[in-house]
Parts: C-alpha cells; sequence; structure tokens
C-alpha cells in the first residue's frame, strides 16, 4: 500500500482538497474554502496546513466564529446543498461560539464541517489556557457542546483515526436524510502530529448524490388516498430546493390541479403569480392558503418537518388525511403521517405516474384560484406605501425592497417579526431568491448568511433586510463583506427595539417590559446611528425618512460596488392582521393582571377548541 507521512491537520486538508462535486455539467470542488480564526488551539496545525493548501482550498478570515459558521451554512442552503463549507476555531470561546451557528445547521438538515482545536490529547500541560476542567471526567471539553446539535461527532485523539473518521463525515455530510453539522475535535497536540496515510484516501474524487425512490406500497397507498380526494392540498417543503424539485412540483401540480402552499423553508418552491400558488402557509401564512389547509380532505407534505409555525400548532389541518412525503424516514412519520419515504423529486415523479390522468375536482381547482387571486389584492394593499402612519409598517417597506427588485434578486433574513411578514407578503419568483432562516430563528443570522449566500451565488444580488435587533447581535461580517469584495445590499428597519416579541408580549395580556428601549431599564435612551456604525465597518451607508426616499436608496444600492446599507425606522406597533393562524404561545394560568386573565381564557378556548378537531 502506497502512504503518505501528513500531520494530521495536513490530511484534513488535502483530504477536502481532494472532493469535488458535478454541478449542471461542471465539476467544481465540494467544499468552497474554509472559514478560520486563528488562535493558539489551532494557528500551528491547521493554519500551517492551510497556509500550504491555500491555492487549493481557500480560507476567509472572519470577525465572529458564531457568524462565520453562519455564513458556512447559508452557504450551504444557497448550493441546495451540493457544495458546502468547513469553519475552524481554537479551543474555548471560539470553538463554542460556534454551536448556536451547528444548532441552525442541524435543524435545517444543511452540511457544515466543524473543526474547533480542542485540549491536549497527552494532558501533559492540564489545564491549558481556555480549557473547561470537568472535575471526575477529564475526557470532556468545551466541545461537548457539540455533541447535540452535530449528525456527526469525533474526537481524533490519533492522527491514523482520520483514516476511518474523514470518510464517515463526508457520508454523513452528503446523505440526502442525514445531512447536517460534522464536528471533528482536533486536540491542538495532535493537530500537528504525523502518520503515514494511504495515498488512496486523497484520491480525487467526485461525490454523487442520491435520490432515494419511493416504495412500491407506499407509493400505492398515496395515490389511492389521493385519488380518493375532493380537496388534496400540498405544502411545500425546503426539501423541495435541496431536492431541485420545484420544475417537477411546478408540473405535478399543473398536471394534476393540486394548489400548493408553502413553508418558510419552501417559499419560492412555485413562482409567487403561478395560478395554483397560495403562498404562504400556517401561522405566517396567506389567508388563501389557511384557508384551503382547513378545508383539505388529503395533504401532501413534502420535504417537511411540519413544525408548529407550519401546523398552526397542530390546530390547522388535524381532520386531514396527511401523506408525509420525506426523505428523511423520522421526519416522514411525524404528526401520525403516511409515510411515503423518497427523494422528493422522485417521490412526485412517482406519484404523479401512479396517478395517471387523475385531477383534483375543478371546483376545488377554481376556488383556490380565487382564493389566491384574492390574496393577492390584499398584498397590494398591505405592502402599499403609507398614507395614515407617521412611520412605515415592516410590510410597507418590505413592499419597496420587493417592487425594486429584480426577479432573480436573493431576500436573505431570518428572526423576528420580518420573517413572518416576508412569509406572508413576499413575492419570490424562484428557490433560491428566498433565503430565510426559520428553523431555528436565529437572531444575527442576516448578514452574517447573506456573506455566504454571495460567496456561493456571487453573480446575483443579495438584499438582506435585518432589524435593528438582530443587527446589534451580529454585524461584524459587514466588514467581511467589504474585505472579501461580496456587495451585499442591506436595508436595517429600526424600531428601537425587539418590537415583534414586544406585540406577542402584549397579545398575552402583559404590559410592555424590557422589548423596546423605551421599556427597559435604563438612564439614558441610545440614539443609535445605524449608517454611521456600518460606514465605520467599510460599506457605503445612508439613512432616508420615507418610502419614497427608501426606493430612490434602493436604486443606489443598485449601483453600489461594496455593501450598501439602508436604514429606515419603522413603526413597531404595526404588523399585517391579514392571514395567520393560531401559534400555541402559554399564557399564565394565574396573574394579578384582568388583562392576562382574558388573555388566558381566549388561550384555553383555542386550545380546547384544538382538541375537539
Amino acid at each position: 500500500m502506497n502512504t503518505i507521512r501528513l500531520t494530521m491537520a495536513q490530511a484534513i486538508v488535502k483530504f477536502l482538497a481532494s472532493l469535488e462535486v458535478e454541478i449542471d455539467g461542471r465539476v467544481v470542488p465540494l467544499f468552497g474554502g474554509v472559514f478560520a480564526i486563528f488562535g493558539h488551539g489551532n494557528v500551528a496545525g491547521l493554519g500551517e496546513a492551510l497556509a500550504e493548501a491555500r491555492d487549493l482550498l481557500p480560507t476567509y478570515r472572519a470577525h465572529n466564529e458564531q457568524a462565520m459558521a453562519h455564513a458556512a451554512t447559508a452557504f450551504a442552503k444557497a448550493m441546495n446543498r451540493r457544495r458546502m463549507m468547513a469553519c475552524t476555531s481554537s479551543i474555548g470561546p471560539g470553538a463554542t461560539n460556534m454551536v448556536t451557528a451547528a444548532a441552525v445547521a442541524h435543524v435545517n438538515r444543511l452540511p457544515i464541517l466543524l473543526l474547533p482545536g480542542d485540549t491536549f490529547a497527552n494532558r501533559r500541560p492540564d489545564p491549558v489556557l481556555q480549557q473547561i476542567e470537568v472535575v471526575g471526567d477529564p475526557t470532556t471539553t468545551a466541545n461537548d457542546c457539540f455533541r447535540p446539535v452535530s449528525r456527526y461527532f469525533d474526537r481524533i485523539n490519533r492522527p491514523e483515526q482520520l483514516i476511518a473518521a474523514l470518510p464517515e463525515a463526508l457520508r454523513v455530510l452528503t446523505d440526502p436524510a442525514e445531512c447536517g453539522p460534522v464536528t471533528l475535535c482536533l486536540p491542538q497536540d495532535v493537530q500537528v502530529e504525523a502518520a503515514d496515510f494511504p495515498t488512496a484516501l486523497f484520491e480525487r474524487r467526485i461525490v454523487r448524490w442520491r435520490r432515494p425512490a419511493p416504495d412500491r406500497d407506499e407509493l400505492a397507498a398515496a395515490a389511492a388516498a389521493l385519488k380518493g380526494a375532493q380537496r388534496p392540498l400540498i405544502i411545500a417543503g425546503g426539501g423541495v430546493k435541496y431536492s431541485l424539485a420545484s420544475p417537477t412540483l411546478i408540473a405535478f401540480a399543473a398536471r394534476h390541479g393540486v394548489p400548493v402552499a408553502e413553508t418558510q423553508a419552501g417559499k419560492g418552491s412555485v413562482p409567487w403569480d403561478d395560478p395554483l400558488s397560495l403562498g404562504g402557509v400556517g401561522v405566517t401564512g396567506s389567508t388563501a392558503a389557511n384557508a384551503l389547509a382547513h378545508k383539505a380532505d388529503v395533504i401532501l407534505a413534502t420535504g417537511t418537518r411540519l413544525q408548529d409555525f407550519t401546523t398552526g400548532s397542530q390546530a390547522l389541518f388535524k381532520h386531514a388525511t396527511l401523506i408525509q412525503l420525506n426523505v428523511a424516514a423520522a421526519d416522514a412519520a411525524k404528526s401520525q403521517a403516511q409515510s411515503l419515504v423518497a427523494d422528493a423529486q422522485a417521490g412526485l415523479s412517482g406519484l404523479s405516474a401512479a396517478l395517471g390522468g387523475w385531477q383534483a375536482p375543478s371546483s376545488w381547482q377554481k376556488e383556490a384560484r380565487s382564493e389566491a387571486a384574492q390574496w393577492l389584492r390584499t398584498v397590494d394593499t398591505v405592502t402599499a406605501p403609507p398614507r395614515g402612519n407617521a412611520l412605515p409598517s415592516d410590510a410597507q417597506v418590505l413592499g419597496a425592497v420587493n417592487r425594486e427588485a429584480d426577479r432573480e434578486d436573493i431576500v436573505v433574513c431570518a428572526a423576528g417579526g420580518l420573517p413572518g411578514e416576508l412569509h406572508k407578503l413576499w413575492r419570490a419568483a424562484a428557490p433560491e431568491t428566498y433565503h430565510l432562516e426559520y428553523g431555528y430563528s436565529c437572531m444575527g443570522y442576516e448578514i452574517a448568511g447573506g456573506l455566504g449566500v454571495k460567496l456561493a451565488l456571487p453573480d446575483r444580488r443579495v438584499v438582506v433586510l435585518v432589524g435593528d435587533g438582530s443587527y446589534l447581535m451580529m454585524n461584524s461580517e459587514i466588514a467581511t463583506s467589504v474585505m472579501l469584495g461580496a456587495k451585499l445590499d442591506i436595508v436595517v428597519l429600526d424600531n428601537r427595539g425587539f418590537g415583534c416579541i414586544d406585540r406577542l408580549q402584549r397579545a398575552c395580556g402583559i404590559d410592555s417590559f424590557n422589548n423596546l428601549f423605551k421599556d427597559t431599564v435604563h438612564q439614558t435612551l441610545p440614539a443609535i446611528d445605524f449608517a454611521a456604525h456600518a460606514a465605520a465597518l467599510g460599506a457605503v451607508a445612508e439613512k432616508v425618512g420615507s418610502i419614497p426616499e427608501l426606493a430612490a436608496a434602493l436604486e443606489r444600492a443598485k449601483l453600489s460596488e461594496r455593501t450598501h446599507v439602508v436604514v429606515i425606522e419603522t413603526d413597531p406597533a404595526l404588523s399585517t392582521t391579514e392571514g395567520g393562524a393560531w401559534w400555541d404561545v402559554p399564557v399564565p394560568e394565574v396573574s394579578r393582571s384582568s388583562r392576562v386573565g382574558e388573555a388566558r381564557k381566549t388561550y384555553e378556548q383555542a386550545v380546547a377548541d384544538r382538541e375537539k378537531m
């Protein structure tokens, strides 16, 4: 057997650089690069190896470990999991900073390779700088925090362990069902130790993605259920995008006359102006999608795990026969569904063939088209420039951005009230144009995520929508975007606090408290100049005072050669009341507040109504 002597770190880098994938007829590297923030735990090991391989595997320096892992996650999402990135940090806070981002990738089933440094395997200098000591268990380190948020977790205590660990890590990263974060903990002493590795481990290989076909019996059962349906509905989830199944879904809906509603992750699977497109479904859904979900007798949920925002906390369509088409058997079995385990594209194709010429009743199709058309008129009204309110609502800002954007522009957002408004109101023309992180609803993802999308799709315009709360949590990658020439257009909606949670707080009967700046314990209310701050990070930045000014600023941003930030103040009290479904947010059973007591009665009635279904 031919071997090559390498350090553990050199072997990891050489392996990653050997991997390729074919996309649209072109063979490209599987790994788009490595985000690295060096410290004593990785600079001498992985740092040396990455420096030597910089021409084959680019290394990008970020400003925050959580942000760089968000960017890597967004890169994988923008590439529909066909390409990915790795992230390396030192031990201690550098490593634990990445845990939140690992959770984001885990929830959203996205591949990311995490390479945190670790304490000494030989333990001779223990305790070392930044080491977490667990009395009674010296094998535990800070990196054990990654265990529940990793699809595959390993600690490499000998260089030769990579011979087994690297292929297994690659399998999980590229498995359509198991896909998610992989964490390889790298003790800093082992990173620099050498071993003889088989040269076959580093031979060039093109990674292939499997498309599991549906089981014959499950397919027959699903087809039988649909053929008996009078009011069928499709719910499209993120799996439709990951499977590249949008054209298949559009053709399925048209051939069989089945309307389509979309989750946050699935939005854009069907163009907003398709006559059978109902828009978002659930808590932040359209009146069209939710009206038909209430009436549907068979629901084909495709590529979604049906979390509570989609199901209206299990109250929206409990009455319907549910078919779960999902590549992951664990997801296909959720919600007492009839399972159809398969890749979304393969499953829809097989199901369409089994259905033959069957179509949903024409009356149901007509109702779907009518509801969809009415909802589009509602969106026009809600997103129109303000006429009475002094400050614009989020919806009015989104409307201005959407009207100015081209059909191929990509919108990026996460967490808070903006995703709800986007799910209801944004007109997405194609799958990749709508990039929302709402599986983990992680504040701070937005700007870092925009950077990852831009690195994945450098020829596309990327528009980031971010509230002031998320901006204050994580904004450092504005500087990274300027440094890398990865130009973003960022719109900051400033409502002077956490407006979304303030509205939820008041809906539960509780007085505003600790969400908006004015309702906090304070000596001085901060007057934050977000435009000046963004300019200090290297961006072109401006503040506008109205929707017409915003529209003009967006045109200027489109022409800017570097990241351009536009700030606008919004009204924290306003949100879109049209659409939506019930969401189970428990209200205190006992309170001295009469308003809380009334909210509790409303909540108990909603729970009772759900249980009666």
